[in-house]
C-alpha cells in the first residue's frame, strides 16, 4: 500500500486529479465538518441541501454517488452515512473501511481521497486512523490518499515516513 495525504485545503484538491473524493459522514455531523464540509463549501450548500431536505441522512450504510459539478476537480463523490457517532470504535472503524472499500471496487473507481471515518468529527486521532488502515488486509493493494488537517499530518508523519521506508 502507498499511502499519502491530500491536505484538507481546496487550493490543492484543485491540483489532485483523483477519480472520487470520499465522505464518510455520521448523522449527527451537524453542520457538515471535515472534507465534507470543504466540499459542500465549494459546491455552494449542495451537501446541506440535501440533508436539509432529507435526500441523504448519513444513516448507517447509506451511499450516494454525486456529481462534482465543475467546482471540484474529482471525477465523481461518494458520500457514506455512518449512522450515530456515539460509541464509534476501532471496531467499527473496520467495518466502515472495508465496507467503503467493497463499494469503491464494485463503482469501479480507481484512484480516490478520503478523509477516514471518525477524523471530521475528532472521534478516531489520526495517529490511530493510520495504524488502522495499515491493519486493514485489503487495502494492501491499493494507493491510499488520506485527507488531513495540519494537526493531523503533523501527527502521522512519522507513520508515513516509516511505511515508506
Amino acid at each position: 500500500m502507498a499511502l499519502s495525504v491530500l491536505p484538507l485545503d481546496l487550493a490543492r484538491w484543485d491540483e489532485t486529479a483523483r477519480d472520487c473524493l470520499v465522505l464518510p459522514v455520521f448523522k449527527d455531523d451537524r453542520p457538515l465538518r471535515g472534507a465534507a464540509g470543504l466540499a459542500d463549501w465549494r459546491l455552494c450548500g449542495r451537501l446541506s441541501r440535501l440533508v436539509k431536505g432529507g435526500k441523504a441522512t448519513a444513516e448507517k450504510g447509506e451511499s450516494l454517488l454525486l456529481p462534482p459539478g465543475r467546482r471540484l476537480t474529482f471525477g465523481r463523490i461518494l458520500w457514506f452515512g455512518l449512522g450515530d457517532a456515539k460509541g464509534y470504535s476501532d471496531e467499527r472503524f473496520h467495518i466502515d473501511l472495508d465496507w467503503i472499500l467493497d463499494v469503491l471496487l464494485k463503482a469501479g473507481v480507481k484512484s480516490w481521497a478520503l478523509q477516514a471515518p471518525g477524523r471530521a468529527s475528532g472521534l478516531i486521532g489520526a495517529r490511530r486512523a493510520v495504524e488502522l488502515i495499515l491493519e486493514n488486509t485489503a487495502l494492501a493493494k491499493h494507493d491510499v490518499v488520506l485527507i488531513e488537517d495540519p494537526a493531523g499530518q503533523k501527527d502521522i508523519a512519522e507513520l508515513l515516513r516509516a511505511q515508506r521506508g
